[in-house]
């Protein structure tokens, strides 16, 4: 315990910033222990034209100061102090450090390097040819900061198996195990930075953005690393390029000049920017000075908390600025420690038993640690209290006396192993080590990484100097507070960073050029949907769906039939009452006069089993109608065209009637007369339907109909019908009748009636026209038809045949029975009087006079 005596030299130190000697903070770098670790920490900064004008290999001069850099050598101190003021970690050891400037540059950090190497309480590194027992000056090295400098000096701890711990290096490539197998790092590495950075942009939906990173290890890297994720998740990368180091010449300064102005000309609103501080600060230096319109920037976490970058004049001005923090435990006590330890600094007696209990051997090679760290107030420092990598510099102190305590085999009461600890041997206990810092636990997986969440920063303007605010955070999948942020648009709206806009619904992109971003929108067509909105083409319905055009998904297909209750079934079912009413009409009034003369002319038996068949080819258009079965298309063409042929060859038999009593001599008429009538007529009828059932037949097995279920015919239907196999077949089905009907025709077109009879003839002529007539319109009709309405062709087809079958033939010799019964006599049906014979044989006589 310090007591009220320091927290007084505090509350002065407060109240007095600047007055007074300078401070003793340099002397504070180093401290004895049992085990010693080393510290690399960018103390200052160098002057660049010190650095890069170098013709000899002296030491650069640091001149300026980096508040940064001293509170985490504090907090490396803190950490320290703690370990050693706790009893269950390393009991009965103390840990002390050895803490040196790296100036930010590989020149400056490779001489503490060699110093850590050095024997203890000396300045020489011996050359072995085996250093397994070699003990250095420090057991493990914290640090460095940045990946340049870890790049160097990672390679050269790893040669001697040196564990090394860095709190801010975070290129990837140093998770190599075989190039850097000592190195750690309590930070993850840049990939899951620009995972968040990929996400972010897709979050925002930000595709068509332009990348640029420090022509150096760290900014390459990392934008070879985002390419990969920007284009696993169809992020375009519009302009690319690298932003050379201030001391770059004057062509490569250029480039990323056009770089920048291609960005400002073209509708690029974001940029990624994973670039080193010094390759940022002259970025956005030439930026502000040439005036570019302010963008959206994405931050990579090496500038996004630099004084350097965000203290530039006119910063303000070049937009949005985001970026990605790691999160670590909140040090409560840092605060408090820092102020009291600057306190302590600006007390001469404290500084000057510092000065005697410590002997600084190496002074007069690397100098004095910190020159400008005994000229700093509270306020110097106050704005880096709270960084983010303070709390990673504290878990890599843990980590390391975490591995200590295990390589001891440390317990309660102490640590039994005696024998001093070797780097290589304190090595085999860090890989994948489980060490607790802050009340967090952490874990170095087998690259030497650890998983830590990330934060969201945003640049909020206060002042000359901005602000951090959080607007969300990453922890393996992005959440965003959207409301927080304050863009820099006039509006506050969101900026839109696309090449081409989004497609709307049912649009898929047809790209064009070279990027994937740039895109016509194309309309999907029925029958197509777009699946997701990243699809390139249209995914096509499967065959039991539809979907209409610009359509996001497919929809089931109803069956499609000649139903029952269509209209157009509903009116043919009118008209096939119609038709069967009359055919029962006619079959009953001729029932009821079969003996007259009228019902014998018309065939008497022959003709009633004629009406009867047109009564069947009524019924049988019920098949047509409703869904098909197997069965209802096997049986609708023989079960409509047999009776139909039924009826036909009783007309077929009148018809030879009247031309062999009017045409033929009346020997012959007289013997042939006798086999139209009687059992003779039936076998004829028989006849004409066993040929027809033979067709038929031969129809039904060589081509049979099959149910069918058309996908593609209806858009949004799938209709189900009786495909007809063979049309040449089916047309042959039909040929007995169209002979029948065209004999009929012939034997009855060119009968000339006969005075005071009845034209038997006319009625059958106009018969076969109406079925000629009604089939000849059939054809073209159902070939041009939609294929669901077919059955109704064929159903009008049989009815319209039947009615004019019954009008030309049937329906007037009903009227003549029910309205003039008077000419129903032999005489003028039958034609069985006197006067009929003498008349043909006086024909006949003046037939064979002219012949003679």
């Amino acid at each position: 315990m310090l007591g009220p005596a320091v927290l007084g030299l505090s509350l002065w130190a407060l109240l007095h910033p600047g007055m007074g000697a300078p401070l003793c903070l340099s002397q504070q770098l180093r401290m004895k222990g049992d085990y010693v670790l080393g510290g690399l920490f960018p103390l200052g900064e160098a002057e660049e034209a010190g650095i890069h004008s170098r013709t000899r290999p002296s030491s650069p001069v640091c001149t300026r100061f980096s508040s940064n850099g001293l509170l985490w050598a504090l907090a490396m101190k803190m950490a320290v102090e703690e370990i050693n003021n706790k009893s269950d970690l390393l009991p009965g050891l103390r840990l002390g450090y050895d803490l040196f400037d790296t100036c930010s540059e590989p020149v400056v950090a490779m001489k503490p390097s060699l110093m850590f190497l050095a024997r203890a309480d000396s300045r020489d590194i011996a050359a072995y040819c085996n250093y397994t027992q070699y003990q250095p000056r420090v057991l493990a090295v914290i640090g460095p900061h940045s990946s340049e400098l870890a790049l160097v000096t990672g390679k050269f701890f790893s040669f001697f198996l040196m564990p090394q711990v860095s709190y801010g290096a975070s290129m990837e490539l140093l998770s190599a195990r075989e190039t850097f197998p000592s190195f750690f790092r309590t930070v993850p590495s840049d990939r899951v930075q620009l995972t968040a950075a990929a996400e972010l942009l897709q979050e925002f939906g930000w595709n068509w953005v332009a990348a640029l990173g420090s022509d150096d290890e760290y900014g390459r890297q990392g934008l070879s690393i985002f390419s990969a994720l920007a284009a696993a998740r169809g992020i375009c990368i519009a302009h690319e390029g690298l932003v050379p180091l201030p001391h770059a010449d004057d062509l490569r300064l250029g480039k990323v000049q056009d770089v920048l102005h291609q960005v400002n000309q073209s509708n690029v609103q974001v940029v990624l920017l994973f670039a080193s501080v010094h390759a940022a600060h002259a970025l956005f230096n030439y930026s502000i000075s040439s005036r570019l319109s302010p963008k959206v920037w994405v931050a990579s976490e090496a500038w996004l908390t630099s004084d350097l970058v965000m203290g530039l004049p006119g910063m303000a001005q070049v937009g949005t600025v985001l970026g990605f923090l790691q999160r670590g435990a909140q040090l409560h006590e840092f605060s408090q420690y820092v102020k009291t330890h600057l306190a302590l600094a600006a007390d001469p007696a404290f500084c000057a038993t510092l000065g005697k209990r410590e002997q600084v051997l190496e002074e007069d090679v690397v100098g004095q640690r910190c020159p400008q760290c005994d000229c700093i107030t509270l306020q110097n420092v106050s704005a880096g209290l709270n960084h983010h990598q303070t709390f990673s510099v504290y878990a890599a102190v843990y980590s390391v006396a975490q591995a200590l305590h295990n390589t001891l085999q440390c317990n309660a009461s102490g640590c039994p192993t005696q024998d001093p600890v070797k780097p290589w041997q304190l090595l085999e206990n860090m890989y994948n080590l489980t060490f607790h810092a802050g009340g967090l636990t952490l874990r170095f997986n087998s690259s030497g990484n650890v998983d830590m969440e990330y934060d969201l920063k945003l640049w909020v303007w206060q002042g000359s100097v901005p602000k951090l605010h959080n607007v969300g955070r990453f922890n393996g999948s992005l959440w965003t507070e959207h409301l927080k942020i304050r863009w820099h648009t006039l509006d506050n709206q969101k900026p839109v960073s696309q090449c081409s806009q989004q497609c709307q619904e049912g649009q898929v992109r047809r790209v064009k050029g070279f990027h994937s971003c740039c895109y016509d929108c194309v309309d999907c067509k029925a029958g197509s949907y777009r699946h997701s909105p990243d699809d390139l083409a249209c995914t096509f319905c499967r065959q039991d769906e539809w979907s209409p055009e610009r359509s996001t998904r497919c929809f089931r297909r109803r069956y499609r039939f000649l139903a029952w209750g269509e209209p157009a079934v509903l009116l043919l079912l009118l008209l096939l009452s119609l038709a069967l009413g009359l055919v029962l009409a006619a079959l009953g009034l001729f029932i009821r006069h079969r003996d007259s003369p009228l019902v014998q002319a018309s065939g008497g038996p022959l003709a009633c089993f004629g009406l009867v068949c047109l009564g069947l080819v009524c019924l049988s258009v019920l098949l047509f109608p409703g869904q098909p079965s197997p069965a209802r298309c096997l049986a609708q063409q023989p079960l409509s065209h047999l009776p139909l042929t039924g009826c036909l060859s009783t007309l077929f038999l009148q018809a030879a009637e009247i031309f062999v009593e009017s045409e033929l001599p009346l020997s012959w008429a007289d013997r042939l007369s006798g086999c139209l009538r009687g059992p003779w007529a039936w076998l004829v009828v028989l006849l004409a339907m066993l040929v027809e059932a033979a067709l038929c037949t031969w129809y039904l097995v060589a081509f049979p109909p099959e149910v069918v279920t058309d996908w593609r015919m209806l858009p949004k239907e799938a209709l189900v019908h009786c495909r007809t196999r063979s049309w040449v077949s089916f047309g042959l089905a039909h040929a007995t009748n169209a002979t029948l009907a065209f004999l009929c025709f012939l034997g009855t077109f060119l009968v000339q009636s006969q005075p005071g009879r009845y034209n038997r003839a006319r009625g059958l002529t106009f018969a076969m026209l109406a079925y000629f007539i009604t089939w000849v319109s059939f054809v073209p009709l159902l070939a041009n038809v939609q294929v669901v309405l077919r059955p109704a062709v064929h159903m009008g087809a049989l009815l319209l045949c039947v009615l004019g079958i019954l009008a030309a033939f049937h329906l007037p010799r009903c009227y003549l029975l029910m309205q003039q019964p008077g000419l129903n006599t032999p005489k003028f049906f039958l034609g069985g009087g006197p006067g009929d014979a003498q008349g043909r044989n006086d024909g006949d006589t003046g037939n064979q006079g002219k012949h003679e």
